[in-house]
């Protein structure tokens, strides 16, 4: 049985004017529904339970004192998915028809009105970027770590690097960034052997070991000392083959392209102007990148910063040499202290700004 539940968004028409028929997003929740509310979506691939490892009655991320909320993409397998749905080819989602339905689940399924937070990693830092432009009166507080609100052309090729290998084991090419794929008649069945999904995956794992974790990462030989690696072969397939063969090679194309098709000023009433959109937040937002990340470098969050009020961006890099795994899953514990103490300090000094917490829950939910 599942330790999380769904809950049904009906026929949910996407940015794109398609439709998902029998929609449905999951999600787990923490804490009281009185307590003020806190969003904490999921990244690429990641599960809910990948997420559980920020909240404890030690972190910022109290049950005891807030009501949490984890959502899941639509595509991780737990939302709806190529993997748990017969829907083939499955339309492009964006990262503002995941804020829809998130929001639709909290307005309509939970009765919550209003956010005390939004904060994620990687995908789950785009997702708050996203709300608080899509929804900007509906959260006091934004936290994106190691995460960009508009992802960028370099990340758009490294992404293009793990589809094209993906692919490759079914004899097919990609069709370019934030698209689809290259096929020919008799292709459009997407089923994989499991030859393709092995080769595939495998493939997929190894590509993305060169970029989860920083250079001064192998340097140091961390895979070593944190992951008990005997040599760096065991790394990459221990860790990271192990990682990719556990997941659907279609439901990894899916939030792939969501991720690169990142932008938060692709919607109205910013129509492509990026400063736009960043000037138009209101939550307070600390951006937190790593300053070790391969694909979202300071640089970039610096920009994303200078765009918004003074009054209510601010930047903080992590002192990391974990690349993009300083704001994940947890490895090093003193980077897991350093974003606690920073999500502390923004929930003490921030201001709530709107009705706090839930009301009894409503709507179709089932477990």
């Amino acid at each position: 049985m599942a330790d999380y539940k769904t809950y049904d968004l009906g026929d949910f028409k996407l940015q794109s004017g398609e439709v998902i028929p029998g929609a449905f997003i999951a999600y787990k929740t923490f804490g009281e529904s009185s307590s003020p509310a806190v969003l904490y979506p999921s990244w690429y691939s990641g599960s809910i339970s990948d997420n559980e490892w920020l909240i404890g009655d030690d972190k910022t991320l109290n049950p005891a004192k807030y009501f949490i909320i984890i959502t899941a993409l639509f595509g991780n397998g737990q939302s709806i998915s190529p993997s748990n749905s017969k829907i083939a080819p499955f339309p492009t989602v964006t990262f503002y028809d995941n804020v829809k339905a998130q929001h639709q689940l909290l307005t309509q399924g939970l009765g919550i009105k209003h956010l005390r937070a939004v904060t994620g990693w990687s995908m789950g830092a785009a997702q708050s970027f996203q709300w608080a432009t899509q929804f900007p009166d509906f959260l006091d507080i934004c936290v994106p770590f190691c995460g960009s609100a508009r992802t960028s052309l370099h990340n758009q090729v490294f992404l293009e690097g793990q589809k094209s290998a993906l692919l490759a084991a079914k004899h097919i090419s990609s069709a370019g960034s934030g698209q689809d794929r290259v096929e020919s008649k008799g292709q459009e069945v997407r089923t994989w052997t499991d030859a393709e999904r092995t080769t595939g995956l495998k493939a997929f794992g190894r590509g993305y070991a060169g970029w989860g974790f920083s250079q001064a990462f192998y340097r140091e030989r961390l895979h070593e000392k944190f992951y008990n690696a005997k040599d760096l072969e065991a790394f990459l397939v221990d860790f990271w083959e192990a990682w990719a063969l556990s997941k659907d090679p279609e439901n990894l194309l899916v939030m792939l392209r969501t991720w690169q098709a990142g932008d938060v000023s692709k919607q109205e009433p910013y129509n492509g102007d990026f400063e736009k959109a960043m000037a138009s937040i209101k939550a307070k937002t600390l951006v937190l990148p790593s300053k070790t990340d391969l694909y979202f470098p300071p640089e970039d969050s610096e920009y994303e910063v200078k765009c918004m009020d003074p009054a209510v961006g601010t930047l903080d890099v992590y002192p990391s040499i974990w690349g993009h795994w300083a704001g994940g899953p947890p490895g090093n514990m003193e980077d897991v202290k350093w974003l606690d103490e920073r999500l502390a300090k923004m929930f003490k000094e921030t201001p709530t700004g709107g009705v706090e917490g839930a009301t009894e829950g409503v709507g179709k939910l089932k477990v």
